[in-house]
């Protein structure tokens, strides 16, 4: 951590909002690379994670948090406490709505966890690309009535528009403060966990129905190979909740399970600037996302959060 000067702001900003409205897109537009997975699926960010944003004269940490939603099992109820959490350790709190849909009971509930704090909250209209310039009005005055925000800026992270203004506007609510992290890091999270997300990533891409959600990515091993220097072997396990669901992510003659692999390889060398050799099985762990040890096992700490 580098020391104080006297026109440096650095500070912690989080991105709170219902599943699906962009949190995850705007991100990785932000920081420029594919630190956080994207996925036309809600719920799809399980974890908490941090991009890291330096300029010249300003250093933002973005927080991504899980969609706030209805619990349905210890996964859900552990993804609520890291977006809850998140709220009292930030200087500024970004609340992300999607242009597309009206208010919801999420939003509400976003709402009414606002309520009393002194940090200062964005309301941030993402995905404006969608609707007609004449919608955005409505759809602002409709927030703006249940909650007193320090800004209101509409966005679309998919396409950039906007998002430099609203950069901008973040960097004036910072305080002054140390650069946290060197210039050329992007995330504070390991490469094993980034992997991982990349290797989800895809399998929430290529299935459907309750298989999305009922998968879990373990790293086994990464190591250079020993015969050439320039590859590197990437061993990961695919967990499932059922046999049914094994099968499906494994494919007719394994070729679901290959694509996967050959999609996920292609993203884990941009990220490794590496060749990678990679190698992926499937595991049936019955009911999981209801099982604190399998929870903590698969990388879903609470004493983190």
């Amino acid at each position: 951590m580098q020391e104080i000067n006297n026109s440096y702001k650095s500070g912690f900003i989080s991105i709170i909002g219902r599943p699906n409205v962009g949190k995850s897109t705007f991100l990785n537009r932000v920081i420029g690379q594919k630190i956080a997975i994207m996925s036309d699926k809600p719920q799809t960010t399980r974890n908490k994670i941090q991009g890291v944003l330096t300029r010249e004269d300003s250093q933002m940490i973005f927080i991504d948090t899980p969609g706030i939603h209805k619990p349905k099992h210890k996964l859900g109820e552990f993804m609520i406490k890291v977006s809850k959490n998140t709220l009292r350790e930030v200087d500024l709190i970004m609340f992300m709505v999607n242009a597309e849909q009206g208010i919801g009971k999420g939003d509400e509930f976003i709402l009414e966890l606002l309520e009393g704090t002194k940090t200062p909250v964005f309301l941030v209209v993402n995905k404006i690309d969608q609707i007609h310039p004449d919608e955005l009005i409505t759809i602002i005055e409709t927030y703006k009535v249940k909650y007193p925000f320090a800004e209101i800026v509409p966005i679309s992270a998919l396409q950039g528009n906007n998002v430099d203004h609203l950069l901008g506007t973040i960097e004036k609510y910072l305080p002054e403060g140390p650069q946290y992290y060197p210039a050329d890091q992007v995330t504070d999270h390991p490469e094993r966990f980034i992997i991982s997300e990349l290797i989800r990533e895809k399998v929430l891409h290529l299935t459907r129905e309750e298989i999305p959600h009922s998968i879990a990515v373990v790293i086994d091993k990464i190591k250079r190979d020993e015969e050439n220097e320039n590859m590197i072997r990437v061993q990961a396990t695919i967990m499932v909740e059922r046999d049914s669901q094994k099968g499906i992510v494994i494919g007719k003659r394994g070729s679901l399970l290959k694509e996967v692999g050959t999609l996920a390889r292609k993203d884990i060398e941009m990220l490794l600037g590496s060749k990678v050799y990679l190698e992926l099985w499937v595991k049936v762990q019955k009911d999981w996302r209801n099982k604190s040890t399998h929870l903590r096992d698969f990388g879903y700490r609470e004493d983190e959060y």
